[in-house]
């Protein structure tokens, strides 16, 4: 067990093992979303409240999720990076960053079309929208400061460091809706409370579960790809990496 994870964290171990999974996670991330997409706008019923407006929830809540997951993972990497100075997780670091704040700004998007029928407005301060957009700028700190360095090691590094300072701002976000008097409905579904007593039907709920599958299966299909891209950047005149090219050259 112990020398398969050390051989994973190799910068060529994990190279081949992303190579052979990303392939899958796309082929099994693609139908569900398929599924949930059509179970979300054409088999789920209008809401009784919200009527069909609700039905952006398939979109919001994954790539809510997503933000916060993404940055929960850049900080463990980060963790790693900055103990035991394995370049694998300041790899992992830097490519997040910008899926991280690619979902972050789809959140907030959808949840200000969301807001407008349901509050009136595009935009309030509210605790939750106020938290995540912060969430936001966290990521865009993280990827302008890995810009910022000419060395990568040491821009990666520094993008450790505040994603680690600013992971205290996820359970922020999470418990704005309970802390705070918040405009901002409370879990539908990824708090213990909601997984005991669903919040939503389950002819809603099945098409959530499926598209926040294959939400995850994405991100981690293309974080995979990324990680390979700054690992063959980094490793650019490593052997491995030779053998790698002289590989792909005599099979094409």
């Amino acid at each position: 067990m112990w020398t398969w994870l050390h051989r994973l964290a190799s910068p060529p171990g994990f190279y081949r093992f992303a190579q052979a999974l990303a392939p899958w996670l796309y082929g099994v991330a693609v139908p569900l979303l398929a599924l949930g997409a059509y179970g979300g706008l054409f088999v789920a019923p209008p809401d009784y409240q919200q009527g069909d407006a609700f039905r952006i929830i398939y979109v919001h809540v994954p790539a809510a999720a997503l933000s916060l997951g993404i940055y929960t993972l850049m900080a463990a990497a980060g963790a790693i990076a900055l103990i035991w100075r394995l370049k694998l997780a300041e790899c992992a670091v830097v490519a997040a960053a910008p899926l991280g704040a690619s979902f972050t700004a789809l959140a907030l998007a959808t949840g200000m079309l969301w807001g407008k029928p349901t509050w009136g407005a595009y935009w309030v301060w509210d605790a939750r929208l106020t938290s995540e957009l912060v969430l936001l700028f966290l990521y865009l700190g993280v990827i302008g400061l890995n810009q910022a360095y000419a060395e990568a090691r040491a821009g990666a590094r520094a993008c450790s460091w505040l994603a680690l300072v600013g992971v205290v701002n996820v359970p922020i976000v999470h418990y704005s809706v309970v802390w705070w008097n918040s405009l901002h409905q409370g879990s539908t579904i990824l708090s213990l409370d909601a997984l005991r007593h669903p919040h939503i039907s389950s002819d809603m709920l099945w098409p959530l579960l499926l598209t926040l599958a294959g939400f995850f299966l994405f991100f981690a299909a293309v974080w995979l790809r990324r990680v390979q891209n700054e690992l063959l950047a980094r490793e650019g005149n490593a052997r491995w990496v030779t053998e790698l090219h002289e590989h792909s050259a005599g099979t094409h």
